[in-house]
């Protein structure tokens, strides 16, 4: 989804939001899972990235889609058992995982983590759900005493 380098932002914006707009249309998904913001290095970089953000997450509630975030560190605990993993460690992990390799930018194995994030959290919380069923539901989101976690990132 590489938007042309030498365009505008406007146009590589709309290029970003176009693409996920394909993307959703064509691949049906349930949910889109997205990383939560972070701290970027240079004040520009992160104001590009807030915009990038919002044209695809807009993208996604215009489909009415759900949307997920998690934290960076969230995502590779998730992957690698550590939140503080390197690029590399989770690009190693999710071709691990996936079986298969992952050649390109970090993006793209960043990105496959954070849809493993979401799966995996996903189906834990399926679980309590079913598990919060069984014991008899208390209704409007609160859970049964014995399902009260708390959850770390």
């Amino acid at each position: 989804m590489r938007p042309p380098k030498k365009a505008d932002l406007g146009v590589r914006l709309a290029h970003l939001h176009a693409r996920l707009a394909e993307v959703i249309e064509s691949m049906q998904p349930d949910a889109v899972a997205i990383e939560s913001v972070f701290h970027a290095k240079h004040a520009r970089s992160a104001l590009v990235l807030g915009h990038a953000r919002g044209v695809l997450l807009l993208a996604a509630a215009q489909c009415e889609l759900p949307i997920h975030e998690y934290a960076p560190a969230a995502v590779k605990k998730a992957v690698t058992g550590s939140g503080s993993s390197g690029k590399e460690q989770v690009r190693k992990m999710v071709e691990m995982l996936l079986g298969q390799t992952v050649d390109g930018p970090h993006d793209q194995s960043d990105a496959l983590a954070v849809a493993i994030c979401h799966a995996q959290v996903g189906r834990f919380t399926g679980k309590l759900t079913e598990l919060e069923k069984a014991l008899g539901g208390r209704g409007r989101g609160r859970r049964h005493p014995a399902l009260r976690l708390k959850l770390k990132g």
